[in-house]
């Protein structure tokens, strides 16, 4: 470990604003300063757990969007997809929540 410092990379400012997004430092984590418990070197390499899925999105406890969108799995299509990555394939099939009647 070492003693906190200016990140590097973007000079303190945590980040950049690009239109009305800011974009935090990929290098400190938008802290502005690296070392002590922040060190880029020593974090741990564990892989980050992987996003909810869609259907689990926070978006659908707003209830215009919930009210627009019948299905969260197909979004109305009645149809979904799913890659075979070992033939190479796009394959489409009937929404299992819509048949269902869910």
């Amino acid at each position: 470990m070492t003693d906190p410092i200016t990140c590097p990379e973007c000079h303190g400012r945590r980040g950049q604003l690009v239109g009305t997004a800011f974009l935090a430092c990929r290098f400190c984590g938008g802290r502005g300063w690296v070392g002590g418990d922040n060190e880029p070197a020593e974090r741990d390499d564990r892989p980050l757990l992987p996003p909810p899925p869609a259907w689990e999105h926070k978006v659908w406890a707003d209830p215009t969007v919930s009210a627009k969108l019948p299905c969260r799995y197909c979004l109305g299509t009645r149809q979904v997809a799913n890659v075979d990555e070992a033939a190479g394939t796009l394959v489409m099939a009937a929404c299992p929540a819509c048949v269902s009647g869910g």
